[in-house]
């Protein structure tokens, strides 16, 4: 009895884990393919990515939403053409945008921190939740695109430009959040 206790304990255990590297490598993956998704702006360009990072936040929670992240970084860095624009390397994240995307991770964080604690269940607080994350990752942004931009103008080359888009993209993702949580779910 007690052996077969066991193996439907370890088989359990098992089909968790392996939920588990599916929920990050679709978490990666809609990040990847929503990073190609940009509205041109005169002079920079609004992705996808940041609207893709609240989803799967808000979505798996903070333990597979950080780790669809940090998957995502890892193909991108190894090569991979999933940053904006279909760019790859490790030059991109030490390049002018790299804040950024390090700071998606601290955004996923954020977001799947909330998300395990039940703000899902308000449109009000998952909207909170939404732009403070964001505002997490326009910290790490600005941090790293300081070292590349004249003193004076950061914030108008690294956050003006992109505050309507970054509004928008929280806005749509907690109207969003609720549909692709009950996705996420299933697995």
């Amino acid at each position: 009895m007690m052996n077969q206790v066991s193996a439907v304990k370890h088989w359990a255990d098992a089909n968790q884990t392996i939920a588990f590297w599916l929920k990050v490598a679709l978490g990666a993956n809609l990040i990847a393919v929503l990073a190609q998704v940009a509205v041109p702006l005169p002079f920079v360009a609004i992705t996808g990515q940041s609207l893709a990072v609240t989803l799967v936040g808000f979505a798996l929670g903070r333990k597979a939403a950080v780790g669809a992240v940090l998957l995502y970084l890892l193909e991108g860095a190894m090569g991979m053409p999933v940053f904006a624009n279909g760019k790859a390397g490790l030059g991109v994240l030490m390049g002018p945008s790299g804040g950024y995307l390090i700071g998606f991770v601290a955004m996923a964080f954020i977001l799947g921190w909330a998300s395990d604690r039940g703000v899902l269940k308000s449109t009000w607080k998952s909207l909170l939740a939404a732009f403070a994350a964001t505002a997490v990752m326009f910290a790490f942004g600005l941090a790293q695109l300081s070292f590349f931009v004249p003193q004076g103008e950061l914030l108008a080359h690294g956050l003006y430009p992109f505050i309507a888009g970054g509004v928008a993209k929280a806005i749509l993702a907690s109207a969003l959040v609720i549909p692709a949580y009950r996705f996420f779910r299933r697995f």
